[in-house]
């Protein structure tokens, strides 16, 4: 008869994102086929072994959780760079768990990884250099990855509202890139007082920006996106004695569990620019059968 821990391992081994489990004292006890594929370590190469130091940046640093004495928590979006054991260097999103026993105390930890080329699969808004967006990117990246994946085995629905500030593109040409980055700067700060609790917000682009929400439905999720522009628009920027009036164009999706996530940030995205091309200051809900639905 098979085993729990047989089942388990088998489970962890289907996971398209590599996956290690580090025992107290510090040796690897798992390492799944897509750990493999993305170091070339096979498991016979690390199973009860110390870590080689090629790899030690999957545990470097303070691991989540240790000075909090909180269960299990993750530290979402670390870019890494891993040495491949053929001897070239691999970009990878990293997250790490502190893994504790029923009494609270630790019993290892996991780190759970990927390349960060594949974050180029999803759809974003332009980015220029300098702007300070691609933290934001692999934050909200590996988010929307833990959610969907939660999602499609059964956990909460989540839906994403994809914002574009209306003025930002004639703000960048008229009053020049400081202009445009200090107004953004405002309007995510006003997104931010209405954010429901475990959601997340960050930069998806120059100019636009990015929800993960947990609303359950669309017509709540619609009716989020329009507090949201309400706060947005009460974002009171001044720029050398000018007052500028702030709208922004909104498009909402919920996710499905027949699609995948970036179909659910094109249609985001295809929704949004629908919102801005018919005058901008509204919403527009995609669903799942491709149509945008003003709101």
């Amino acid at each position: 008869m098979t085993d729990r821990a047989e089942l388990l391992e088998a489970a962890l081994d289907t996971f398209a994102e590599g996956i290690a489990l580090v025992g107290a004292e510090g040796r690897i006890v798992f390492w799944n086929g897509a750990a493999k594929a993305i170091t070339g370590y096979a498991s016979v190469d690390l199973l009860a072994r110390s870590t080689p130091a090629v790899l030690e940046m999957l545990f470097a640093g303070p691991l989540p959780g240790e000075e909090s004495g909180a269960g299990v928590q993750a530290k979402f979006g670390a870019l890494v760079e891993l040495k491949h054991k053929l001897g070239h260097t691999v970009p990878a999103m990293l997250r790490t768990l502190v893994l504790r026993d029923g009494l609270g105390g630790r019993i290892g930890w996991a780190a759970v990884f990927h390349p960060a080329e594949s974050l180029d699969a999803l759809p974003h808004g332009e980015c220029g250099d300098g702007s300070g967006v691609e933290a934001s990117l692999a934050d909200l990246e590996s988010r929307l990855g833990s959610a969907f994946e939660d999602f499609t085995q059964g956990g909460p629905p989540f839906g994403v509202l994809w914002i574009t500030v209306d003025q930002a593109h004639e703000l960048r040409r008229t009053h020049g890139a400081g202009a445009c980055d200090a107004m953004l700067e405002k309007v995510e700060r006003a997104l931010a007082n209405g954010l429901r609790p475990a959601e997340a917000l960050g930069r998806w682009g120059d100019d636009e920006f990015l929800v993960l929400s947990h609303e359950r439905t669309p017509q709540m999720l619609a009716a989020h996106a329009q507090s949201l522009a309400g706060l947005a628009r009460t974002a009171d920027f001044r720029w050398w004695g000018d007052r500028i009036s702030l709208t922004v164009s909104i498009g909402a999706t919920q996710a499905e569990r027949a699609g995948s996530l970036a179909d659910l940030l094109e249609r985001s995205k295809a929704a949004m620019s629908s919102s801005f091309h018919a005058g901008g200051n509204q919403i527009t809900f995609a669903s799942g059968r491709n149509e945008c639905l003003p709101s």
